[in-house]
């Protein structure tokens, strides 16, 4: 697991490091990716720092929440019309690559299940 004091998603929240943001609140950052799946590929992520969604979840259960509201809200901004995909990977087997929860935002174009 990185440590706080090395974690990239840390560091965008601390804004040591830029990130194209298109929302903010006190408990959740959500940015651009820089290597966009999608049209509208954007990070939803809490301030603090927690590994993974499941141990958010058992850590700040409502920060969790407020991960999926501001994810619908950038959706609304972004025009989406309520088709969006919403996407947590765990663990690196999953695909997950910077160990700091984090919320994929994917939407723009038609998605085929299974995903991949």
């Amino acid at each position: 697991m990185t440590a706080p004091d090395d974690c990239l998603f840390c560091k965008i929240v601390a804004g040591d490091i830029p990130a194209d943001v298109v929302h903010e609140s006190d408990t959740v950052l959500a940015f651009r990716d820089l290597n966009p799946q999608a049209p509208t590929h954007v990070l939803v992520v809490p301030r603090s720092h927690h590994a993974n969604a499941a141990e958010l979840a058992a850590a700040e259960p409502a920060t969790v929440a407020g991960l999926v509201a501001a994810a619908a809200r950038v959706a609304d901004d972004e025009g989406l019309d309520g088709q969006y995909r919403l996407v947590f990977n765990t663990g690196a087997d999953a695909g997950q690559s910077v160990f700091h929860t984090h919320l994929h935002l994917l939407g723009g174009r038609r998605f085929t299940w299974p995903p991949g």
